[in-house]
């Protein structure tokens, strides 16, 4: 029941019953006296994509479920700033929720890098993706996530798998060579572009678009939905479909703020995240064929590349296996039980 509501009841109720509503002042003061938990939900997936699309439904969901004890207020595209910022901000607080890839933590804890795709080809298909990040491997990434960072991953998006979107075509290993790609701000990712030819160039998120314009890059990697989402395509009118990566979103909790809540709440925090993102990841699967269409109506030119061609990228690739997992033996052992599952 909502605090207007109670309000307004205990009025009618005085009206009629006289000397029986005295007591219902003081209801209604406990009402009104409820502590409000602010939770800002801010991170820069495209407006109208899947996932926004489920952070727009989880928002709805804490504000009805809680009764009105949770304010969450959702702040989607980059309006509070870039990745960067909504990473630092959901680790000391003042963002309460972001997403991002695990991959995002390289440097503090490598060993949840791995299920955020790195090195690429790490994940063989969408049902290997699920026995990884739904069994006990996501829930230890999220253990590690509130010792190392201050964050909980209370629930797995997707954005899917990447492809590239060049400014000319890329049909072969042959055309990655000298290939101005962006990579996110992680070593991990200009090595795996290095071993293939490419030209990586590490830019912010938000500079994607202008980049292409104005020829500071190439290409990109992104998934269909970012494509469309915010317009890239715009700029990049070749689409070469590689699966080279699979990036899942973690949905991150800043820990502190989590506990802060009473136990009823944080139950519902977490459930309630659960059965938003499983949506998504439903929704979002079921919608990558249909996006690709939308893309060709667009002009996009869209080719698949061969497998002999993605055999060697994979070949090629391969040495950062060892190499990012010489970082740690947890990052090693990690590695190999994502492999193993697949």
């Amino acid at each position: 029941m909502t605090i207007e509501t109670l309000t307004r009841q205990t009025r009618r109720s005085f009206l009629a019953t006289g000397a029986a509503a005295l007591a219902m002042p003081a209801l209604a003061t406990r009402g009104l006296a409820q502590q409000t938990y602010t939770c800002r939900i801010a991170h820069t997936e495209g407006i109208g994509t899947p996932i926004t699309n489920a952070f727009d439904a989880w928002t709805e969901m804490l504000n009805t479920r809680s009764g009105g004890r949770i304010d969450a207020q959702h702040f989607p595209a980059a309006q509070l700033g870039g990745l960067a910022e909504a990473l630092e901000g959901s680790r000391i607080g003042t963002i309460q929720v972001t997403t991002a890839g695990p991959d995002s933590e390289e440097a503090i804890a490598p060993e949840i890098a791995a299920l955020g795709g790195a090195p690429g080809f790490i994940y063989k298909n969408e049902a290997h993706v699920d026995a990884v990040l739904q069994g006990e491997l996501g829930r230890r990434a999220s253990q590690i996530a509130r010792e190392k960072t201050g964050v909980e991953f209370v629930a797995y998006g997707e954005t899917g798998f990447r492809h590239i979107l060049a400014k000319r075509p890329v049909q072969s290993l042959a055309d990655l060579e000298g290939l101005k790609i962006r990579v996110p701000q992680l070593r991990i990712w200009v090595d795996f572009w290095s071993l293939l030819g490419a030209a990586p160039t590490p830019l912010p998120y938000s500079e994607q678009y202008s980049a292409l314009s104005t020829g500071i890059i190439d290409a990109i990697d992104s998934d269909v939905f970012s494509i469309e989402g915010f317009r890239f395509y715009e700029q990049a009118r070749y689409l070469t479909l590689t699966g080279h990566w699979f990036l899942p979103k973690a949905v991150r909790v800043n820990a502190a703020w989590l506990d802060s809540l009473p136990q009823d709440l944080q139950d519902l925090v977490r459930s309630s995240a659960q059965e938003a993102f499983a949506e998504q990841r439903r929704v979002n699967r079921a919608l990558a064929d249909q996006t690709l269409e939308g893309l060709r109506a667009q002009g996009v030119e869209i080719f698949a590349l061969p497998e002999a061609e993605l055999a060697q990228m994979e070949a090629r690739t391969e040495p950062l296996f060892e190499q990012f997992g010489s970082v740690s033996p947890e990052t090693a052992e990690m590695i190999a039980a994502i492999r193993a599952l697949g």
